[in-house]
């Protein structure tokens, strides 16, 4: 998903100050034209056909990138992991695990390639959390997958095979998935959020779980939302983000470490344009194309060369031309305006794309200029890449 407030000024021959990079490939990219995957593969979330770990990027069968609108990974551990793509023409594909129907397609049988979700058109926007999916048709939100905390949003805790409609909301122009809350933005530019609560990543100032969406109060002009596994962000008009929910390891990015049931500031940041989420690490793209983390840094996961954990942004000053972010459980993608493909934090699952399972704190390439690549994804609680 794209968590966007306007575009900046960057073009393709901005600079990149990476070098020295590790794993860098000496050759340029192939024109292969598919959509890529890499990493762990334990539920057939790669969509190769197979449910081997990738320590390089691999084409998901038959899904060409240029006729991917979207991809969202799902997934929480080796069992549940899947993913969903929107296609251009407005219909939806998955593959994967599909233990709890999160395939969406009538059934429970996992599935490691791609096929289309049955009566499922018209759709604009999509998102995916642990095993539970969105998708966004005619400003209606449908979901499907896990309800156990009604992540659902359709008033029950039961769970779906089939997309069912949230209740309750309409004019949605955007979704976000937490690991089991949701949070969509309206075309007035009010948040809504429904699911799992006991961080109070809801924000309506409770700890208790909501079956049905609900305004999030104070919260006014937003443009973009994003989801943590427990916590999470609103981008307003101005430029500036908005936090709340869980705050261990500084992802709410006030110089604290207190969780927050309510919106607050994320400080020392301003001119944002746009903003991406791990499980517990954020990431900010600023109008003049620098980029900002905090939160969770365990395992290198910011990318700012060290393992501490950050509590406020910091800049990642070897990064620029970046068009897209995604996090993942120990680890981040990103992909330049080069097209290549850069990635940092754990390894042990290849899920950096480098051809080794050798951690890293600072960036290393995944797929190298001309790539074709645009977009990137990851599985939001697990350790699986994709870009397209």
């Amino acid at each position: 998903m794209t968590y966007t407030r306007r575009l900046y000024g960057l073009g393709a021959a901005a600079a990149v100050l990476l070098a020295p990079l590790a794993g860098a490939p000496a050759s340029a990219a192939s024109p292969d034209p598919w959509v890529r995957a890499w990493g762990h593969n334990g539920a057939g979330q790669l969509g190769n056909g197979s449910m081997q770990d990738q320590w390089t990027p691999t084409s998901v069968t038959g899904l060409a990138r240029d006729d991917v609108r979207e991809l969202a990974g799902g997934g929480g551990n080796a069992a549940n992991s899947f993913a969903v793509a929107l296609l251009n023409d407005g219909t939806v594909e998955s593959w994967g695990s599909d233990t709890n129907g999160q395939l969406g397609d009538g059934a429970t049988t996992s599935r490691p390639h791609p096929a289309a979700v049955p009566r499922l058109s018209g759709v604009t926007e999509i998102a995916a959390g642990v095993h539970f999916a969105y998708a966004v048709r005619g400003g209606h939100v449908l979901a499907w997958g896990d309800n156990v905390y009604g992540q659902l949003g359709n008033g029950s805790t039961t769970g779906e095979n089939r997309p069912v409609p949230a209740q309750s909301l309409s004019r949605v122009k955007d979704i976000a998935a937490g690991c089991y809350h949701a949070l969509a933005l309206r075309g007035d530019g009010s948040v809504w959020t429904w699911g799992r609560n006991q961080e109070g990543q809801l924000g309506n100032g409770s700890l208790a779980d909501r079956t049905t969406p609900q305004r999030v109060a104070g919260l006014q002009d937003v443009v973009a939302v994003a989801a943590g596994c427990y916590h999470s962000l609103a981008l307003t008009a101005e430029g500036t983000v908005k936090s709340w929910g869980n705050n261990p390891n500084g992802q709410l990015g006030n110089d604290s470490l207190i969780r927050s049931p309510v919106p607050v500031d994320v400080h020392h940041l301003e001119n944002v344009a746009r903003i991406y989420t791990g499980p517990h690490q954020n990431f900010a793209v600023l109008d003049d194309g620098g980029v900002r983390a905090w939160g969770w840094n365990g395992s290198g996961q910011l990318g700012d060369g060290s393992t501490v954990d950050r509590t406020t942004p910091v800049p990642l000053p070897r990064l620029t031309g970046v068009t897209a972010m995604a996090g993942g459980w120990w680890h981040t993608v990103a992909v330049l305006d080069d097209q290549s493909v850069l990635a940092w934090g754990d390894n042990k699952y290849g899920q950096l794309g480098d051809g080794t399972t050798t951690p890293a704190t600072s960036p290393v390439i995944a797929l190298p200029p001309g790539s074709g690549t645009t977009r990137v994804s990851a599985s939001p609680a697990w350790t699986t890449s994709y870009a397209y």
